[in-house]
C-alpha cells in the first residue's frame, strides 16, 4: 500500500465488515478484534477488487515494509537523513540490514540501494515535469551533495541528464506501485 487512495480503501473495506482498526499505514493494519475467516476472506477479496493483496507470509511483509519505508522517506519526508539507509532501515524495521538486504534482493531481484536510488529519481522526474524548482533547489531537496551528483546519478538511471529530461517534457513516469 503506497498511497492515500490505497488507506482510503483498506479503512472503508473495515468499516464495512465492521472492525475497527488502530492502525491503517503503508502496508500495514492493526485491527482491535480478532478477525473471523469469514471477514478474512471477505476483506482479501475486497482488496483484490481494488487491485491490493492480503499479505500472509511475514517475508512477504517486511519487503513490503522496507518498500513502505523507502517510498515514505522519498516521497513523504523532508527531512534529510542524518544515518545511512542501512542503519535507518535496520532501526526502523527492527532486524539486521543484512538479513534485509539478502531477503529484499532475493525476492525483488535488485537492491535496496537501487530500489532507492530509483525512487529517488522518480521523485526527481516529478519535480522537473512540475517545473517549479531549478535543478539545485530539487539537489537541495532530494539531498544530494551537489547538483553533479544528482545529474550524474540521474543519467545512469534515465540515460538523460535533467536538463535533457526537461527539455523533453518526458511525462512517462512509472507508478509507485510499479516499481
Amino acid at each position: 500500500m503506497v498511497c492515500i487512495r490505497c488507506k482510503m480503501v483498506v479503512k472503508d473495506e473495515l468499516t464495512r465488515l465492521g472492525l475497527h482498526h488502530t492502525v491503517v499505514d503503508l502496508g500495514e493494519v492493526e485491527i482491535m478484534e480478532n478477525i473471523s475467516p469469514a471477514q478474512r476472506t471477505e476483506f482479501r477479496a475486497a482488496l483484490l477488487r481494488s487491485g491490493l493483496e492480503l499479505m500472509d507470509d511475514k517475508k512477504a511483509v517486511l519487503i513490503e515494509r522496507i518498500k513502505n519505508v523507502i517510498v515514505e522517506l522519498v516521497h513523504y519526508s523532508e527531512e534529510p537523513l542524518i544515518v545511512n539507509l542501512s542503519e535507518f532501515l535496520s532501526v526502523k524495521l527492527s532486524h539486521d540490514y543484512t538479513y534485509l538486504a539478502n531477503l529484499f534482493s532475493e525476492v525483488q531481484g535488485t537492491t535496496i540501494e537501487k530500489f532507492f536510488i530509483a525512487h529517488k529519481i522518480e521523485r526527481v522526474k516529478e519535480l522537473l515535469v512540475y517545473n517549479e524548482l531549478t535543478l539545485t533547489e530539487i539537489a537541495y531537496q532530494m539531498h544530494y551533495s551537489s547538483v553533479a551528483h544528482l545529474s550524474t546519478q540521474f543519467k545512469k538511471v534515465t540515460g538523460l541528464t535533467p536538463s535533457h529530461f526537461k527539455e523533453l517534457k518526458v511525462k512517462r513516469r512509472s507508478m509507485l506501485e510499479d516499481m
